[in-house]
């Protein structure tokens, strides 16, 4: 797989184990740049909500939580 970034963000072609790998990299959290890690936060949180089933093992990571505004 190449590597996920802003400019590959046809999330239509991604694979379970492209996600896979996506989710390994956030845990493993040793990005040479905070920017990296925070452009594959936002590409796993773009997946959970256009193609949910796949990140559904890794919601974990990306600490969203439902709340009330009210």
């Amino acid at each position: 797989m190449k590597t996920l970034t802003k400019a590959s963000r046809d999330i239509a072609v991604l694979t379970s184990e492209d996600v896979a790998e996506l989710a390994d990299r956030l845990e493993v959290d040793d990005y040479t740049d905070p920017f990296e890690g925070l452009n594959d936060w936002h590409l796993l949180r773009s997946l959970a909500f256009q193609r949910p089933e796949l990140v559904e093992p890794y919601l974990h990571l990306l600490d969203m939580e439902a709340y009330d505004e009210a």
